[in-house]
């Protein structure tokens, strides 16, 4: 009997010490949360305060009582927003569909094909990663700007075609399926093209879906080459056309209409993120193990 009084202080000792650790555990998280979500509640709430409304608040106010949506307008008409939107979204749907072919053939090509000094020719493309970001700028500059392609989409598009991350990781992923199918599919009669396209693209479907994910946010939140490569705001992206807006459109006085403009352009990224969260999750899982 003693034994089991004994038993049950354990359990119900184990249980306690379980739920404060569960209880600290979600406050914590829910704090981090807060503190997180919390630039974007603002920048969302200013965007609904007139302009009147939020330079009268000589202390910022944490809601507000006549929320208009005249700076989402003015967003629109006041400045090319609409244009910076459409330039980002061809320069994204066409620099990620080029790049996920380059890689996809470049990871099968150092993942499944033999060829002599593949490994060296490998270990020198990843060394490409070492080189500074500023370097590699510059050079795309010197080679775009030669080829009078300022102020273009190919300019803006070529430079970012290719990853050699992006190339590393999938060639990771190609690797850890099994060799046994490779040879079992040579031995069918299938082509290199078709086991990549009907066997490694399927299994490797997470991978790839994180990568689009990924470069689509990189594109859309490209500024440094863009910003270099044009200075027509016809070919203006979102990034650049922030900066555009705030010298030229609204001016640096009108925050509210600034907050707008940018919840419109962080809209596509929320949602996006939002619908392939775990679609990213599986795939960056996936990339850090093989198998």
């Amino acid at each position: 009997m003693s034994n089991q009084l004994s038993f049950e202080k354990i359990e119900k000792g184990a249980r306690r010490k379980n739920n404060i650790r569960n209880t600290v555990i979600y406050v914590s998280l829910i704090l981090w949360a807060i503190i997180v979500l919390f630039p974007f509640y603002w920048m969302l709430l200013t965007s609904l305060k007139s302009y009147s409304t939020y330079n009268s608040e000589y202390i910022p106010k944490f809601f507000t009582l006549s929320p208009t949506l005249e700076n989402y307008f003015d967003a629109f008409t006041t400045v090319s927003l609409g244009q910076y939107l459409w330039n980002t979204l061809i320069f994204t749907i066409i620099t990620t569909a080029i790049m996920l072919v380059v890689i996809t053939l470049a990871a099968f090509a150092f993942a499944r094909l033999e060829f002599k000094g593949r490994n060296l020719i490998f270990t020198l493309f990843l060394a490409l990663m070492m080189i500074p970001n500023e370097l590699v700028v510059i050079t795309n500059f010197a080679t775009i700007t030669s080829l009078n392609m300022r102020n273009t989409f190919t300019g803006l598009i070529l430079p970012s075609v290719t990853s050699v991350f992006y190339i590393y990781l999938l060639k990771e992923n190609f690797q850890g399926v099994s060799d046994d199918l490779y040879y079992a599919a040579k031995v069918d009669g299938t082509t290199d093209l078709r086991y990549l396209l009907k066997v490694l693209i399927p299994i490797c479907k997470p991978t790839l879906i994180t990568i689009v994910i990924l470069k689509v946010i990189e594109c859309w939140n490209s500024y440094v080459w863009p910003r270099l490569i044009t200075d027509d705001s016809n070919y203006f992206l979102v990034s650049n056309g922030i900066q555009e807006i705030r010298e030229n459109g609204f001016g640096r006085e009108n925050i509210p209409a600034m907050m707008a403009a940018v919840v419109v352009i962080s809209l596509p990224l929320i949602i996006l993120f939002l619908a392939f969260h775990k679609k990213i999750m599986a795939g960056v899982a996936r990339g850090g193990s093989k198998g």
